[in-house]
């Protein structure tokens, strides 16, 4: 019998963190659970370590160490905390696989510290490849670690180019479900509320990358993460808007050939891809029904109207600490907006702003991009404060 791929989880509590312990609970033998690692969300760590019986978890917020403590004290389970807690839940001995699901820049040490040991990369934490890209997957090579894709659209090309020689491929076709205000105008997104931002037309994810769709940022942080993964240049990537969700992406080769992956919208796919490459596993989730698919339609992302892609572009062809200050800018302007502190609108205004103030590095190291991480997000705070 095949040994259980055994994976350690930074940002258990999240959708796909969620979706991924799913995966395991409905293909037992197939998964061991090793390490398990949420921001705050103590009530539901404490649920899923109890059932998955993990030797290691971690919760990132230091003031809820206590409770974590309280909820496991009949167990073994070691806990640990802050960012040297989700180190150690990626550098696990015992893990073979890091799914790196986490919200946000905060994913990036964990996921560095584990491609130093080698260990493989399930990665859904775009903002890694965004800030980091050239220097992740440059450790990645020099130490045999391979980093798959989580993402439905970069599992989507992932999958297109197996069996394939990389000088054959002529672009990648990211495609975009154009979000819950596909067609609307500038006058229109002026009255966008955080209610209808978050309800997605077709997908179930967290609060920050449903506005990300909204806003298109999140096909942008794609584009950047595709140019590091694949290593093909910004020209090659193209974004078409795809309302139906059912291509998930497809892969140009230079004969003309176009081979692309197809699903359901249910990340629970890509994900178990993810686990069980380069084999395939048979799953239980939905699948297509061919007799209830009227059409398929694309059209031109708007970028006028929905700048932030044209920016994530921008920054990605500018390259060195730019991308960084792209990504920090937003994660800090979509939080404002959750808060309702912003309005939806303001969300490119205060990105363009903060890039425009920036100052490149043109080839930082990780130091360096921390330190534009944090610059851009002080930046957009101070931006709000002063109006």
């Amino acid at each position: 019998m095949t040994k259980p791929k055994r994976i350690s989880i930074i940002g258990s509590t999240g959708s796909i963190g969620k979706q991924t312990l799913e995966i395991a609970r409905a293909l037992p033998g197939k998964v061991q659970v090793v390490g398990l690692a949420a921001g705050a969300n103590v009530e539901l760590l404490a649920e899923q370590a109890r059932e998955f019986r993990p030797p290691v978890v971690c919760i990132k917020d230091e003031s809820l160490v206590r409770e974590l403590k309280d909820a496991l004290g009949d167990t073994n389970t070691e806990i640990v905390t802050g960012l040297q807690g989700l180190i150690t839940v990626a550098t696990m001995a015992e893990a073979d696989m890091v799914v790196t699901s986490v919200t946000g820049s905060i994913g990036l040490v964990p996921t560095l510290e584990a491609i130093k040991l080698g260990k493989q990369i399930a990665l859904a934490n775009k903002e890694t490849l965004v800030a980091a890209g050239e220097l992740v997957m440059n450790l990645a090579k020099e130490k045999g670690s391979a980093v798959i894709p989580v993402d439905s659209e970069h599992s989507a090309v992932f999958q297109s180019l197996q069996g394939n020689r990389q000088e054959d491929v002529h672009k990648l076709i990211l495609t975009a479900s154009g979000g819950p205000f596909r067609g609307w105008s500038a006058g229109d997104l002026a009255k966008v509320t955080l209610a209808m931002a978050l309800k997605h037309p077709n997908w179930s994810m967290g609060q920050k990358i449903t506005v990300d769709s909204a806003t298109l940022m999140n096909k942008g942080l794609e584009v950047i993460e595709a140019r590091w993964l694949f290593a093909l240049e910004f020209p090659q990537i193209e974004v078409v808007v795809h309302p139906q969700s059912i291509i998930h992406s497809m892969v140009e080769y230079i004969d003309g050939s176009v081979i692309a992956q197809l699903g359901v919208p249910d990340m629970k796919v890509p994900i178990q891809y993810a686990l069980s490459y380069p084999a395939r596993w048979a799953a239980p989730w939905s699948r297509l029904n061919w007799t209830q698919i009227r059409e398929f339609t694309f059209e031109q992302p708007d970028l006028d109207t929905f700048s932030c892609l044209k920016y994530a572009y921008e920054a990605g062809k500018t390259g060195g600490t730019m991308p960084a200050v792209l990504n920090a800018a937003n994660e800090e302007a979509v939080a404002l907006f959750l808060q309702e502190a912003i309005n939806f609108t303001e969300i490119p205004q205060l990105i363009a702003r903060a890039m425009d103030k920036h100052t490149v590095i043109a080839r930082p190291g990780l130091e360096e991009i921390l330190s534009a991480d944090n610059w851009a997000r002080n930046q957009v705070k101070r931006l709000v404060t002063k109006g």
